[in-house]
């Protein structure tokens, strides 16, 4: 519990999401990203106990795939900010709710370094003597997905808030949340499998 939560309090890509999406959105649009990216990491959770992240980690073609089509999909959000009709508005175009959901679960999903991050973290505190790997595996991913999901409802409301104050500025926070995307898919493209 306490190296996931030394993990959860450094800022990460998935804060950068929920902010990005909180700001531009509101605060029900933050959570909703908060749940869909833990719902992603719930996904994570399930690969690495079946030993899936293991399988990606060893796969250079498998782990392109992932890793191509994360940086493609936070690059269209980041296009998509920048000359979707809500630019043209000069105001944010509010997506529904399920959509950001969905959106989160992707971001996380396509995201390589997260699969090698459980393939290389949780397995450290598998106790052999105490019997599968896979339950314990479960047990320490649900412990970090739970203090992952304060941190990311924290960021959500703190952005949520900032960006009804900041209101009246949509074209700026249009304008970040498009330059978090794209750095997000810049970052994803240079990740690397070690």
């Amino acid at each position: 519990m306490t190296a996931s939560l030394a993990l959860v309090l450094v800022p990460g890509p998935n804060h950068l999401y929920i902010t990005a999406r909180a700001l531009a959105q509101g605060r029900a649009a933050g959570l909703a990203s908060a749940f869909g990216v833990e719902f992603g990491t719930l996904v994570h959770i399930a690969a690495a106990a079946a030993g899936l992240s293991y399988v990606i980690s060893q796969s250079a073609t498998l782990f392109a795939i992932v890793k191509w089509a994360g940086v493609a999909y936070l690059v269209y959000l980041g296009i998509r900010a920048f000359t979707g009709k809500e630019a043209e508005a000069g105001r944010p175009d509010p997506q529904p709710l399920r959509r950001v959901f969905l959106e989160g679960v992707l971001v996380n999903l396509l995201n390589p370094k997260v699969a090698l991050f459980f393939l290389a973290f949780l397995p450290q505190f598998v106790d052999p003597a105490a019997g599968s790997p896979a339950p314990q595996v479960a047990v320490f991913g649900l412990t970090l997905l739970l203090l992952g999901l304060l941190s990311d409802l924290l960021y959500a409301f703190t952005a949520g808030a900032l960006g009804h104050r900041l209101n009246g500025r949509t074209r700026t926070l249009r304008y970040v949340s498009g330059v978090v995307y794209l750095g997000l898919g810049v970052a994803t493209a240079f990740a690397g499998r070690k």
